[in-house]
């Protein structure tokens, strides 16, 4: 749980001090957004192969690590004196993060078993949420509290003490290193192709292409290495040699549908933060402290929600998920309205409100989702399979930020009121696309067999985290 919120708070925290950081270094947007994504990036790329190395030679070391490797980037990328520097040892960081959180859903998977296992899975994606949901108000307290030269550096500096923490922890509760996977060789091939077609796919969102044909390389590139990847991976399958993806993965219908609810989910989430900091501070002309203290009713609101989430999985079952999605488009819909109909003295308070909303939508459908996906995963694949769902969340969040600010940025041209409402509609379009792939999957298990916060797994709960 701390690693999780270590990781995510670091890169949520850093989006409200973007400007005062693009000042204090005399960074060009390209460099801002590669200080950005590049994290995300980088995250992603680690998942996968971290997530298999865990699965092969044990978890712990990997763990320690990258949380070190983590801490020592962060404190380089807080101290540097330029944007070279600052992005490379993001990218750094990213990768000890990917490196990190793939051990994480691992070690969960390796730990507890059956009602346990869900509940502690829950509480992960609980603990991330509301991480990533507590780094705007706490960046815009840092930035408002010690000016926007050094603001942003502390933002950047916030997780080393979180990083310290787990490191302690660590070190005393994890459980010493074993093998899970039945086959101790690794796919290399698999590895590179993987790492290849995530790389081709994210960076024309970083880096937006200088014209159509190039997007068009771009788009065929990425076709090309994911059919060669599937090639790959069956015939290394029918040559009796373990593929990087697991093929329980691949014929799981509930585990590929949620993965896209989680990717359309999450994407629309950061795109929709994002959005909202620089219409408040750059369209509205707020301080970041205000803008801080808007977002922290989504904050508030999903560490609630999260809570009581278990009580209506129990009622309702996996259904709790499409509830979360309906109101999370409401909460964007709403969001649209106010931005054009409601006076700029009332508009604080209005997407203070709408920020309640879209936290509360979080909690009822992030933790139930995360959790039965990875019901589907094998316990020898347990490190892959929660890699490549993060990975695809991270591949989302490129794209989403890339996608709806450029949407935004476009229309704030004319008037900013209408490109927030726009740039709204647009992330309530995907919740829509992840709501329709909700109601595709069909649950494997009864509601209560999915509730890790029942009686039955709150009984068993101390016995299943002993060493």
């Amino acid at each position: 749980m701390a690693a999780g919120a270590t990781t995510l708070l670091d890169q949520a925290v850093l989006n409200i001090a973007i400007p005062s950081m693009r000042h204090s270094l005399g960074a060009g947007a390209a460099d801002v957004q590669w200080i950005v994504a590049g994290y995300s990036l980088a995250f992603g790329l680690a998942l996968v192969p971290g997530g298999s190395l865990g699965d092969l030679h044990g978890r712990k070391r990997l763990f320690l690590v990258g949380v070190t490797v983590f801490l020592l980037a962060g404190v380089a990328a807080a101290t540097g004196g330029g944007p070279g520097t600052v992005i490379g040892a993001r990218l750094v960081q990213g990768a000890a993060a990917g490196l990190v959180n793939s051990q994480v859903i691992g070690t969960i998977q390796d730990v507890f078993h059956g009602l346990d296992r869900g509940r502690a899975l829950g509480l992960y994606a609980v603990t991330s949420g509301v991480a990533t949901a507590l780094g705007p108000p706490l960046g815009g307290a840092l930035v408002a509290g010690l000016g926007p030269g050094a603001g942003w550096r502390y933002c950047l500096l916030l997780s080393a003490p979180c990083a310290v923490i787990t490191l302690a922890l660590a070190a005393r509760w994890l459980p010493p290193p074993r093998r899970t996977a039945r086959d101790s060789r690794l796919d290399p091939l698999g590895l590179a192709l993987a790492c290849g077609c995530t790389l081709t796919l994210m960076v024309p969102f970083i880096r937006t292409p200088d014209s159509a044909g190039e997007a068009l390389l771009w788009a065929a590139g990425v076709c090309a290495l994911a059919g060669v990847f599937t090639v790959q991976q069956r015939v290394r399958a029918r040559r009796g040699r373990a593929p990087l993806l697991h093929p329980a993965l691949r014929s799981s219908k509930p585990y590929m549908l949620g993965t896209a609810v989680a990717m359309a989910q999450f994407g629309s989430s950061l795109a929709a933060s994002l959005v909202l900091t620089v219409f408040l501070q750059d369209g509205l002309g707020l301080s970041a402290l205000l803008t801080a203290a808007i977002a922290l009713p989504s904050a508030l609101a999903m560490g609630v929600s999260s809570a009581l989430a278990w009580r209506l999985v129990r009622r309702i079952g996996p259904r709790t998920v499409s509830v979360g999605l309906t109101l999370g488009i409401c909460a964007a819909l709403a969001g649209a309205v106010a931005a054009l109909c409601v006076p700029d003295a009332g508009l604080p308070l209005a997407f203070a409100t709408t920020q309640l909303l879209s936290g509360a939508a979080g909690g009822l459908a992030v933790s139930p989702n995360q959790t039965q996906v990875l019901q589907h995963a094998p316990a020898e694949a347990a490190g892959v399979g929660g890699g490549i769902l993060q990975m695809a969340q991270r591949i989302a969040a490129a794209v989403c930020l890339s996608a709806v600010s450029a949407v935004y940025l476009h229309a704030a041209t004319g008037s900013p009121r209408t490109a927030y409402a726009l740039a709204s509609c647009v992330c309530a379009g995907l919740l829509a696309v992840a709501l329709v792939l909700s109601r595709l999957r069909r649950p494997a298990t009864s509601p209560r067999m999915s509730t890790p916060a029942s009686h039955g797994g709150r009984q068993e709960a101390g016995q299943a985290g002993q060493p």
